[in-house]
């Protein structure tokens, strides 16, 4: 038998092999849920420019994998999960929608547009997964803000938030709930306090 006719039915059967091969995961993307905002009917606008820019992060959490701590210094994530962006852009859009939500901040930019501003509000994103103690899952968001006057290259202020939020549940949608309801508690916190630390100008 000649070569080319031995080839004919090897290449059969790899193509037939691989055929029967399992498909790869399509993982399924998750946008950070989050309670509808209730912009003042007539809130009183601030007179300076807020710029927030994302937050530094650990490697682990500079992705869009969604993490989880199964046990004391052990890091994991979720399979065939992801959120629609990566961590630290998700947690920066949402404190946005939080300070354009109040009406009090007109101007208003995040660190991707560039614009100029007077106040910058950044920081450090130590944590943003999920936690198990005692068994039982609770979704950790840890920020270390910085809220800094861009003008005067000065810190005006910088304060701890973290959030705790149990889990109804161990199924990623499960999750993701919880961890919609700590991103409104911690949103809620950064930006009354940034509206109360930042000067008038």
């Amino acid at each position: 038998m000649s070569r080319a006719r031995l080839a004919v039915p090897l290449l059969f059967a790899w193509l037939t092999a691989c055929s029967i091969l399992p498909k790869a995961e399509t993982p399924r993307i998750y946008t950070l849920p989050s309670a509808p905002g209730a912009r003042p009917a007539a809130a009183q606008p601030v007179s300076w420019a807020l710029r927030v820019a994302s937050p530094n992060a650990p490697r682990v959490l500079e992705n869009s994998r969604i993490a989880v701590v199964p046990e004391a210094n052990t890091v994991t994530v979720y399979a065939g999960a992801r959120w629609s962006d990566t961590v630290p852009k998700l947690f920066r859009n949402r404190l946005t929608d939080g300070f354009r939500d109040t009406g009090k901040v007109p101007a208003l930019s995040t660190d991707d547009s560039d614009l100029a501003a007077d106040v910058e509000l950044g920081g450090s994103l130590g944590a943003f997964q999920t936690e198990y103690t005692g068994g039982k899952p609770d979704v950790v968001v840890r920020f270390d803000a910085v809220l800094a006057d861009t003008h005067k290259h000065r810190i005006l202020g910088s304060r701890r938030f973290e959030v705790r939020e149990p889990v109804d549940g161990k199924e990623v949608p499960q999750v993701v709930e919880a961890f919609g309801r700590a991103m409104d508690k911690v949103t809620h916190e950064v930006v009354d306090w940034t509206l109360q630390t930042a000067p008038a100008k």
